[in-house]
């Protein structure tokens, strides 16, 4: 026995709840720190918001992972997790930027920063399994195509969320001005519509794909272990596995997962770096706005445009994602990955030097070649080094590594910006660049065990 040969549309609707996740990831991406400067957070004080995303990343992802190795219900295994994600992160989305009709009891910009940390606990919950159940379901062979095609979701639901408020706005004639303290109603409507499209989007993949049960998987895996002319050993310790276990898993990571961490460290510490401070640092650097202007006009239209530069980056990442199969045939998964981070880093760099705001969408096709790469190559490698039976806490764990370096980015980001950059944010995008570099040579040290010679 062996897993199913599956079809595009089928690959398709196993991942076709992410375009959902991805588009409110992508509203909060690009419109939480602007949200919060509207309720009066400082600029040097974003990244210590912005630090409950990766907490919650660290804390929920692998004990998501964990739960659902073990999890078999009439939905599946990894599907009633990434249901009731959607239905979390969906209040989150519909509340944090109306966060100000809760001042009665607390501050708007505590109750803003605490709905963004149910967005992030809910969007972790339902990511992780759906890197789980990419492969679970899919032969070794159609992993690449499998990732890829994720990463297509990803970047159509990522550029529909970031365009969305300039499109209201721009198109549908819905006001992008607010009272100081408040936000303005294109950016409330933005956050509605994509909790509609999460919930939505996360049905379709719940509705049409099925799940390996526990005793067909072991079956495959007998029959993989009989056809490598290897000894099929009945792992009992999997059923006995206890939370605690983690710990231990984390210590057995394989060498694969090792060498990636460090890639993943520096790719995602660039990251975090381009989503916190993109918004304060080309409201300066172009539009020549004061650190402290957080609700003139100008800086509305700058955190509008920063959303058009977002889905730029998203929209080149879904046609990079769909050639990545070939590209990576040909050149090999490590070196695909490499150059694309080694194109991404120069396209941060190239953010402080560009002559005005319009030529920033060079910039972001660069970041959206690295963007496609990053949400698929790193886990196509990884999978074939992972034990099936510990595919979920695996990933889980890979998080880490994730969520690690934007918690460090988040507790030196700001300080940096405020007294090493002279409250300057651009240069947090200069950083990003050279995190990004260094991360395009770690990768090529990364032992892929199941890419063939």
């Amino acid at each position: 026995m062996q897993k199913r040969r599956l079809g595009i549309l089928e690959i398709w609707n196993l991942s076709f709840g992410f375009l959902g996740i991805q588009m409110g990831f992508a509203l909060q991406n690009a419109n939480a720190s602007r949200i919060l400067q509207n309720f009066g957070a400082d600029v040097s004080h974003l990244s210590w918001f912005w630090i409950i995303a990766p907490l919650m990343g660290l804390i929920v992802q692998p004990i998501v992972g964990h739960y659902s190795d073990q999890t078999w219900t009439k939905l599946g295994r990894r599907r009633p997790y990434f249901l009731v994600g959607a239905v979390l992160a969906s209040v989150g989305l519909v509340l944090m930027p109306q966060a100000d009709i809760f001042i009665a009891f607390m501050p708007a910009l505590w109750v803003g920063a605490g709905m963004l940390m149910i967005m992030d606990a809910s969007f972790n919950i339902a990511m992780e399994p759906f890197r789980a159940l990419v492969a679970d379901n899919l032969r070794s062979e159609q992993r690449t195509l499998g990732f890829s095609i994720q990463t297509v979701l990803i970047g159509i639901g990522a550029v529909i969320g970031s365009f969305l408020p300039y499109a209201l706005s721009n198109y549908f004639g819905v006001s992008n001005e607010a009272p100081a303290g408040s936000v303005p109603t294109h950016l409330i409507l933005s956050f509605i519509i994509g909790a509609i499209v999460l919930i939505i989007s996360i049905l379709i993949t719940v509705f049409t794909t099925k799940e390996y049960s526990p005793e067909e998987m072991k079956a495959i895996e007998k029959a993989k272990a009989e056809a490598d002319e290897v000894d099929y050993i009945e792992d009992e310790e999997i059923k006995e596995s206890k939370l605690s276990d983690i710990f231990t898993d984390f210590v057995k990571m394989p060498e694969t997962m090792r060498q990636l961490s460090w890639v993943q460290f520096f790719s995602w510490f660039a990251l975090f770096g381009l989503w916190v401070f993109s918004v304060p640092a080309i409201a300066q650097h172009y539009y020549g706005l004061a650190p402290d202007d957080a609700s003139s006009e100008a800086f509305n239209e700058a955190g509008d445009w920063v959303g058009v530069l977002f889905s730029v980056y998203n929209l080149v990442s879904v046609f990079v994602a769909l050639s990545l199969p070939k590209i990576a045939k040909y050149f090999g998964r490590k070196k695909t990955h490499a150059y694309a981070l080694f194109i991404g880093g120069f396209s941060l760099l190239s953010i402080y030097f560009l002559p005005n705001e319009n030529w920033l969408i060079l910039s972001m096709i660069g970041i959206g070649v690295a963007w496609a790469s990053i949400l698929a190559m790193p886990y196509a490698i990884l999978a074939g080094s992972i034990n099936p039976k510990k595919m979920g806490v695996y990933m889980g764990i890979f998080n880490f590594f994730i969520v690690i370096p934007q918690i460090i980015n988040a507790l030196i980001g700001g300080p940096l910006v405020k007294y090493l950059y002279g409250n300057q944010a651009v240069f947090a995008l200069v950083m990003a660049g050279v995190s990004m570099l260094l991360a395009g040579y770690l990768v090529t040290n990364v032992k892929d065990v199941d890419e063939k010679k």
